[in-house]
């Protein structure tokens, strides 16, 4: 992994994860997000694009690993389609990780088919469970997952540490809370 890139496409809580591991290995990482100017002194990134179809089409162009972990929003849905598969580097590996929605599944089955791409591992898709006619089930160059990335061993645990250890005490003293969603922009 040392040398190669790593493109973030949607650079929230869990593309920073991603990013600090691929720091870690010594990737390069370029990363996607709708506010740029909220990573300008990022450590993790060597550079942070905006969310427009030339700055997709150019993490794609660069990256050896996409990772995906856009949010699905009337903004995001069909976003990484044909177009930014025809952008993406030779040999570069897809993984979806965020919501399903937001990748052209037959694009994707098209990029994986013809080589463009040498692999993809998918934990969401457009409809889940995946059906199993879904043609994704007979490639050969695919790991599959059933949106489950997140149980690990400890992810309970932190989850519950962050509830009683952070938003908790937030709530009783009428701070704000960390990580709210928000309704307008739909995550």
């Amino acid at each position: 992994l040392r040398g190669k890139t790593m493109g973030i496409v949607g650079y929230g809580d869990i593309g920073k994860s991603c990013a600090k591991l691929a720091t870690i290995y010594g990737m390069r990482v370029v990363a996607l997000r709708r506010r740029p100017y909220l990573s300008k002194d990022d450590p993790l990134c060597d550079v942070v694009y905006g969310t427009d179809k030339a700055s997709l089409n150019q993490l794609m162009s660069e990256s050896d690993y996409i990772v995906c972990s856009a949010p699905s929003t009337v903004e995001t849905r069909g976003m990484v389609n044909a177009d930014a598969f025809a952008n993406v580097k030779k040999n570069a590996v897809f993984i979806n990780l965020g919501r399903g929605p937001v990748v052209d599944e037959d694009a994707l089955i098209k990029a994986l088919k013809s080589g463009q791409l040498k692999g993809a591992a998918l934990d969401v898709f457009k409809e889940e469970p995946l059906p199993s006619d879904n043609e994704l089930w007979n490639l050969d160059n695919i790991l599959i997952s059933p949106h489950n990335m997140d149980q690990t061993k400890t992810f309970m645990n932190e989850a519950t540490g962050f509830f009683v250890n952070e938003n908790l005490p937030r709530f009783i003293c009428g701070e704000d809370l960390l990580n709210p969603v928000d309704i307008e922009e739909g995550y």
